[in-house]
């Protein structure tokens, strides 16, 4: 990204790209340490998901998808696709995140609120994560080095559908803390897991979560340095 040969770009968002980085790899070490640790039950993520599905009443399938870490829930489909090593895998890890994507399920079954907005803001972060940054570069060089007066309307659009995303990593958070406190607490009502093996579950869904609260930390940052390189 062009900006990022810019010394103020670092100043402020060099920071939020380290704490990515640490996130990264906090998520990655957790999740290899309790994939070792065998939950008591022996069930599966993808058994575990179904008995939770089935306890809170929900049509909802459940399926494989290849790849690691890219469990998510699809709501137009109402299908959970947990990765492979979550799928078969007994670990507290894997059941860790099965409860986690079923907590999306809920969500979108319960209508609940955060979940709605973020659903709403799709399409306007969609097309921020795409355009936000070409059209604050054109808008950069017509504004700058050629003084032209629209290049600053290029970059105010620029700057207002990259809110879109951020506003999107925002609303995300909520979502994704209110999914893991749903998987915890599921995951020993149902008696998936004892209280003892429920603190290694919850400490792999919290260190994912920090990659969320590093991306909208990230994403925050940005938005106020293309602010500060318009007025500029």
């Amino acid at each position: 990204m062009f900006l990022m040969f810019h010394p103020l770009f670092w100043v402020m968002v060099g920071p939020a790209f380290l704490i990515a980085l640490w996130a990264q790899y906090r998520v990655k070490t957790t999740f290899a340490k309790y994939s070792q640790v065998k939950a008591r039950s022996g069930m599966s993520g993808a058994r575990a998901a179904q008995e939770i599905i089935r306890a809170e009443g929900l049509d909802v399938t459940v399926e494989p998808i290849p790849g690691q870490l890219t469990d998510h829930y699809d709501p137009r489909s109402k299908t959970l696709r947990l990765s492979e090593p979550v799928y078969g895998g007994t670990s507290l890890a894997a059941l860790g995140i099965a409860a986690h994507e079923a907590g999306h399920a809920i969500q979108h079954a319960r209508g609940y609120a955060p979940m709605a907005l973020r659903s709403a803001i799709v399409p306007a972060a969609s097309l921020g994560s795409t355009m936000a940054m070409p059209l604050f570069f054109f808008g950069l060089i017509f504004g700058g080095a050629r003084g032209l007066p629209f290049g600053m309307y290029l970059m105010m659009a620029g700057i207002v559908i990259f809110a879109a995303v951020v506003a999107f990593q925002i609303v995300t958070l909520p979502v994704e803390f209110n999914a893991s406190t749903r998987a915890v607490r599921l995951l020993t009502t149902q008696g998936i897991v004892t209280d003892e093996e429920a603190a290694g579950a919850k400490r792999v869904l919290s260190a994912a979560a920090l990659t969320y609260v590093a991306a909208a930390l990230q994403g925050i940052l940005t938005l106020l340095y293309l602010i500060m390189r318009a007025r500029r």
